[in-house]
């Protein structure tokens, strides 16, 4: 049994532990709703340039001269795999949802006996795919000093994507993230860039347009754009989905602090109790023996 010493040091160490957890859900929940306007606030453009691509692609695709970004290398063997997490922890199940993901894809790519390589943006994503898959990474996108998402950071993760297609390293580029849907429900999603793939309703959304220069023209021009949105978009969605995991994570840990404290509180008071009737029976137990 602990002594009231240490009993009293606990509960005073598990209030301040409380005090920085209610502190940090406080911040998570001021930075989530900036985090999900601008996350919503990009649904709409990232919609309707996937349908203004979709009517473009619709009669660009079966053409010899499509673009590379659409056609692809007409192989399906080598693939890259884009992880995107956050550079904190204690969001909950937030980075482990996105790795668990990413690592079933990838093993389902080496039972096919496909190559796999991956290009991890966020710290949390490499240290737990490092450990086990070191020895596939081409590169990590560090992003701990960036205090807001620009479209300028997705541009230069886009580039380099684009840059390793362009030179050969990949047939087929996916990215992996958290689709934002509440602060307690974020979807771990698999979105495949390259090729670009239209998704099935999206080719009849837009109306038939007479295009100068042609369709091929405008898509290779397109296609990059729609790869650094398609990435914003991602992020933007990460952001979002990383601070509702956190502001459930830390109320789940404020709560829990709470139980830990009436806990030790309850088993305080019954151990200073027993302390105080035993003082008291020695205590007359002496004045008898007088």
């Amino acid at each position: 049994m602990p002594s009231l010493k240490d009993l009293k040091n606990r509960i005073g160490s598990v209030k301040n532990t409380r005090k920085i957890t209610k502190a940090m859900q406080m911040v998570a929940a001021a930075k989530l709703r900036r985090a999900q306007e601008a996350a919503e606030a990009a649904r709409p453009y990232a919609d309707r340039m996937a349908a203004v691509m979709a009517g473009l692609t619709a009669a660009a695709a079966g053409s010899d001269m499509a673009p590379r970004l659409l056609a692809g290398t007409g192989e399906d063997r080598r693939h890259l795999l884009v992880v995107m997490t956050s550079e904190r922890g204690l969001a909950g199940g937030f980075n482990s949802s996105i790795v668990k993901l990413a690592r079933l894809r990838l093993q389902e790519l080496q039972a096919q006996g496909k190559q796999v390589s991956i290009l991890t943006v966020g710290k949390k994503g490499r240290e737990q795919l490092k450990r086990e898959y070191g020895d596939l990474f081409v590169n990590h996108v560090d992003l701990s000093e960036v205090k807001r998402i620009g479209y300028d950071n997705a541009r230069a993760i886009a580039d380099e994507i684009l840059d390793r297609f362009d030179n050969g390293e990949f047939d087929v580029a996916t990215l992996f993230y958290n689709r934002f849907e509440s602060v307690i429900s974020q979807v771990p999603t698999a979105r495949q860039v390259i090729p670009a793939v239209i998704e099935e309703g999206e080719a009849g959304a837009s109306p038939l347009y007479d295009y100068e220069p042609d369709e091929n023209a405008i898509l290779n021009d397109l296609l990059p754009r729609s790869v650094a949105t398609q990435v914003f978009a991602a992020l933007l969605e990460n952001a979002a989905s990383e601070q509702g995991a956190r502001m459930t994570a830390m109320d789940n840990a404020t709560r829990n602090a709470g139980d830990m404290i009436d806990r030790l509180t309850t088993v305080y008071n019954r151990s200073r109790q027993a302390a105080i009737t035993k003082e008291l029976i020695e205590i007359i137990s002496g004045a008898e023996a007088l």
